[in-house]
């Protein structure tokens, strides 16, 4: 059965959706930008926006049963590929041990105009 997840200490959707879902020992995270608690953007470098985007998405992880170590698949958003190396570089100290399978593309926009959006797939420790 399919369930909502969320944490208080990530970022609350701007919209009609879920911060995460859960079906059976998954988790499939929506997509989390450098969004704080209060709503305001954390950064306004993709070093910083990407720190916290990957924060976002632990505090969401652990607070429903999982962990950065058990993701499988990540899918970055990047508003510039040219941000890719430095993104990269803040990436591999969070996901440099457990290499998740990932998908990197350039999009035109993102919400709140940020530079970065991650989402994840995990397995809930069981």
């Amino acid at each position: 059965m399919k369930k909502s997840l969320i944490s208080g200490k990530a970022a609350k959707p701007v919209g009609p959706y879920s911060q995460a879902v859960s079906f059976g020992n998954m988790i499939y995270t929506s997509g989390q930008i450098a969004m704080d608690s209060s709503g305001n953007i954390a950064s306004d470098s993709i070093e910083g926006q990407t720190e916290k985007v990957i924060e976002n998405l632990k505090f969401i992880l652990e607070d429903n049963g999982s962990s950065l170590e058990n993701v499988i698949k990540t899918m970055v958003f990047l508003k510039d590929m040219n941000d890719f190396s430095a993104m990269n570089g803040v990436y591999a100290e969070y996901f440099g041990k457990s290499l998740p399978a990932r998908s990197t593309v350039e999009v035109s926009r993102l919400p709140k105009d940020v530079l970065v959006e991650i989402e994840v797939i995990a397995f809930i420790n069981k």
